[in-house]
């Protein structure tokens, strides 16, 4: 049985954007979880900001490297 290779799914018309809102989004149900468990909203907040930026940083980094992979003639 061989294997086919799928194509990755098209681009979002704002990568940037919605990965941006996304990541947002799941930071603050990690802030609403630790509300609704009384767990320490301090510490749910560093890991929901940490969360943020590194799931966001590599979100953009690697839509970068599509775009440029697919610039390439």
């Amino acid at each position: 049985m061989s294997r086919r290779r799928l194509e990755p799914p098209p681009l979002p018309k704002r990568p940037y954007r919605d990965s941006l809102l996304v990541n947002l989004a799941l930071a603050f149900v990690i802030l609403v979880i630790a509300r609704l468990t009384d767990g320490d909203f301090g510490r749910a907040i560093t890991f929901a900001i940490a969360y943020f930026v590194f799931a966001t940083a590599w979100n953009w980094w690697r839509f970068r490297q599509r775009l440029q992979r697919e610039e390439r003639p």
